[in-house]
């Protein structure tokens, strides 16, 4: 497919970190991802891609995703999906923690009512 078929394909514009991590390496990335499609997307940030490396991204309510460097142009880079994905899942607000994620803790209203209707102590 010539390069302007593949300018046909529609892509969304985003500016989100996502994790990188490149084929040998143990070392995670972090970079800017700039717009996504169903087959790939451009991502920037500080990372020695090479055209034609293999490399998995860690997209939003989607997981590790496998493709290559597509191309490169200074601090930006091309990459295409070994496998298409739905693009509208990565845009989704991400699925929300669990209650005891250790950030913010629910109770129960049975839990608040039980308690005492006398004064609060001092601590």
């Amino acid at each position: 497919m010539a390069e302007a078929d593949n300018r046909q394909i529609a892509r969304d514009s985003l500016f989100v970190l996502v994790e990188l991590r490149i084929d040998g390496e143990q070392a995670l990335h972090r970079v800017k991802m700039r717009n996504l499609s169903a087959g790939g997307m451009m991502a920037e940030g500080a990372v020695l891609a090479m055209r034609g490396l293999v490399v998995w991204v860690n997209l939003r309510n989607i997981g590790w995703v496998e493709g290559s460097i597509a191309w490169v142009q200074e601090s930006r880079f091309g990459i295409a999906f070994r496998e298409e994905i739905d693009p509208k899942l990565a845009r989704a607000p991400q699925a929300t923690k669990a209650a005891n994620d250790g950030l913010l803790i629910h109770r129960p209203n049975a839990a608040l009512a039980a308690r005492s209707e006398g004064p609060l102590r001092k601590i």
